[in-house]
């Protein structure tokens, strides 16, 4: 990169109003004369929809509108979309998803109503007030048995309760490689339910004026939003304009459209006053979506050498009750993307089956499918080495994707990477010589210590393309904005310092805008990974076509030949003479038409559009020690150490912290984290955080993380996508690592989360 700022580990700048109670978020936002949204929801997980009686809550103090899907479709409301497009063997079958239920309820905490009134109380009274009259229905909240003979049937026109078919990679040459081996490993594995539990719910203020929609929102991307708002109202997007202020987390939940999106903004239109939802901790548990929930039987073929020829892997992922926007697509075109992770495997066949369930929908959640597939292929690499007597790290590394470019046996061709080499830095770091003695040590205490590594292979872009802008005002100061959103990954901070460095400009002058459609005529928002490889090449662009302006400006004031100016350091400088005019002081003059060449519009701005369709290749390797007491099962990660290769660093403090914090999600997903339904009443069974156990501080260690970059072609920054690749690798790795535990004592490893009352369970089973 140009410059010095770009690759400097500063702080971030938005932690200032973070952390001393400055930041603005949509249910501290001030709204003159707003009203307050309380949603009714169903408490059965299937049950025929009979009658809803609201005169009595109409007939409350205060209340001022209760909306059925009755009077959504007397406003010609639509379906929410499921906007996930897949080349599947049996086609996908999208069940309508009202906005609020029609007919029948399929999950606990569907919309049934919504209240508006003139206090949060009063909503409440109210809600409580409605009168829903419901026929039970058998539910079912397990994948498999909704696929299975005599399953309660979900959805008419969905037989079996198979949303869809889906199949990739070569079938003949997969077979051929099973036949061909000389060992085959095989393993069934359940990547568990997990609730993406943002700190700052889901919340919404919802306006209607002028004949317009205004809709502030706690989001991932605007305008990916907007558009499934004009689907579901059938308006033009021209209709709706869409923002968020500061976001407190997101984990691709937050990058969907939602049914209390819809609804306040119908509110709005019919009362003409603001109406604000916020939504209780304890209704996100089944009123949001969910990620993962996927059950894969896999099988790795091996010649007799160790060398991979086949990987083969038939999945069935639960969708829940509705298709939400992009929850196909991650069980099958994202996760094929990187199965077989880092290893040049000749022959691949994926098949998912995709079922309907009388739960929550499953979309994104961070990783989005890649999570999925690592944690398969690092699981089976680490089996085999256990059954062939091979050392894992050895086996990995015999089997490595080389350095240089490859095309995967699923068509994704890697840009390169130092994969192996991460694995001897990796067994320094960790010290990995040093383990035996750590084992022995805890055998003396009665404690069972293991060992895991395992790699990962990330295919980091989201949606293809990402608009830019820059400008340099009058005072000197530049506004830089990017379709794409910030929901904590420090965005303020980091494209400042791209921009700096090809400015000139001090990083304090320059401001970064996002999230909101009047400002920004499209963009993606965050989601794949993409923010900075995706939206900072389209912020390259865009100041090199305001640096092509700006030049045409300097030559006609300085009267010189464009051609013989050179830009540094902020400003342009005529070749061989002391001649020269700033970036301020040029927009000082822009900003009159009479300092202009002609046809030159007023002002220093551009945008730019990055069309570019390419993926990174974010990857690495992590190791870690789990230690077990023998007599309660309860395991503790005692050591975890990350080696891994995100390309260029523009901030790699940011990059460090983006790495802990996926790794502290995938941790929770290995041991603690599971959303989990009664069988019989398909009743949540973690409804708060009294019953869903995420990651707390001393569940952890030091999350040590080495950054060894290897620059990437794909952009001009040679940046790789980093915002999941923590959650993509650590399941695995800790699961490997309790497996190696639990394997001195002849048990094997449960499915996650590996909790103390299953690897007790594993244990006992063993003696």
């Amino acid at each position: 990169m140009d410059g010095t700022i770009s690759g400097s580990s500063l702080r971030r700048v938005e932690d200032a109003r973070f952390l001393t109670g400055r930041g603005h978020y949509v249910a501290d936002l001030p709204a003159r004369g707003a009203l307050h949204a309380v949603t009714v929801r169903s408490p059965h997980a299937h049950a025929q929809l009979r009658r809803i009686d609201t005169s009595a809550a109409l007939a409350m103090p205060g209340v001022r509108l209760v909306l059925t899907a009755a009077e959504l479709a007397a406003d010609g409301v639509g379906p929410l979309p499921c906007t996930s497009v897949l080349a599947a063997v049996k086609p996908l079958i999208v069940p309508r998803r009202p906005v609020l239920a029609e007919g029948r309820v399929r999950h606990v905490g569907q919309p049934v109503a919504f209240v508006v009134a003139e206090s949060e109380m009063a909503a409440r009274d109210a809600a409580e007030a409605i009168e829903v009259e419901y026929d039970a229905l058998p539910p079912v909240i397990d994948a498999a048995a909704a696929l299975a003979d005599g399953a309660p049937a979900i959805w008419p026109e969905a037989p079996g309760n198979e949303a869809f078919r889906f199949e990739k990679g070569d079938r003949a040459a997969t077979d051929a490689a099973f036949a061909a081996a000389a060992r085959i490993v095989s393993l069934d594995l359940f990547n568990n339910r997990v609730h993406a539990l943002p700190l700052e719910p889901r919340a919404c203020l919802a306006r209607f004026a002028n004949g317009r929609f205004d809709l502030v929102f706690t989001g991932m991307g605007v305008h990916g939003v907007r558009r499934q708002l004009a689907t579901v109202l059938g308006l033009p997007e021209a209709d709706f304009h869409l923002s968020c202020p500061d976001v407190g987390g997101g984990f691709g939940l937050k990058n969907l459209l939602f049914p209390e999106y819809v609804a306040a903004l119908i509110a709005a239109r019919r009362l003409g006053a603001p109406v604000r939802w916020v939504a209780e901790p304890g209704e996100e548990f089944s009123g949001a979506v969910h990620g993962r929930d996927l059950r894969a039987r896999a099988r790795l073929a091996l010649d007799a050498h160790g060398r991979f020829l086949g990987l083969d892997v038939e999945t069935v992922a639960d969708m829940g009750a509705y298709l939400s926007a992009v929850g196909p697509h991650c069980p099958t075109n994202a996760f094929s993307t990187a199965m077989g992770g880092v290893y040049a495997i000749p022959a691949m066949h994926l098949t998912v089956r995709g079922a309907f369930t009388t739960t929550p929908p499953i979309d994104a959640y961070r990783g989005a499918g890649k999570p999925e597939a690592n944690y398969i292929i690092e699981r089976l690499v680490d089996a085999a080495a256990r059954e062939t007597g091979a050392d894992p790290a050895t086996l990995r590394a015999l089997n490595m994707l080389p350095d240089a470019a490859r095309v995967t046996a699923m068509g994704m061709k890697v840009d390169g990477g130092r994969f192996a080499a991460n694995l001897d830095v990796l067994a320094r770091a960790s010290d990995a010589a040093g383990f035996p003695p750590r084992r022995a040590a805890a055998a003396a205490r009665g404690a069972l210590l293991g060992r895991g590594i395992a790699c990962f292979l990330e295919t980091a872009r989201g949606a293809p393309g990402e608009w830019a802008s820059a400008e340099i005002l009058p005072d000197g100061s530049a506004v830089i904005a990017t379709g794409t959103h910030s929901n904590g990954q420090g965005h303020e901070t980091s494209f400042p310092q791209v921009a700096a460095d090809r400015l000139g400009l001090p990083v304090e002058r320059i401001r970064y805008a996002q999230a909101d459609t009047d400002l920004l005529p499209n963009g993606n928002g965050h989601g794949g990974a993409r923010s900075l490889h995706m939206g900072g090449q389209a912020l390259v662009l865009a100041i090199e076509a305001l640096l092509d302006k700006t030049r045409s400006l300097a030559a006609h004031l300085l009267q010189a030949d464009p051609a013989l100016l050179d830009f540094a350091e902020g400003r342009f400088t005529v070749r061989d003479s002391d001649r020269f005019i700033s970036l301020p002081a040029l927009a000082a003059a822009a900003a009159d038409p009479t300092n202009l060449p002609e046809g030159m519009a007023p002002g220093l701005a551009a945008g730019a559009h990055n069309g570019s369709d390419l993926v990174t290749f974010p990857n690495g390797c992590h190791a870690a020690e789990v230690e077990i007491d023998r007599e309660t099962g309860a395991a503790r990660l005692t050591r975890y150490v990350a080696v891994d290769d995100y390309g260029r660093l523009v901030n790699p403090m940011l990059t460090r912290g983006q790495v802990q914090g996926g790794v502290a999600q995938g941790i929770g997903q290995a041991l603690l984290e599971n959303v989990a339904f009664d069988a019989e009443s398909g009743q949540p069974l973690s409804g708060s955080l009294m019953d869903y156990a995420l990651p707390r501080a001393d569940d952890l260690p030091d999350l040590d993380v080495l950054l060894e970059g290897t620059p990437t072609a794909s952009n001009a920054l040679g940046v790789k996508g980093v915002g999941q690749a923590g959650a993509i690798a650590a399941p695995q790795v800790v699961m490997n690592a309790v497996a190696d535990a639990l394997a001195q004592f002849g048990a094997r490893a449960p499915d996650m989360p590996a909790t103390g009352e299953k690897i007790w369970r594993a244990i006992n089973s063993a003696r």
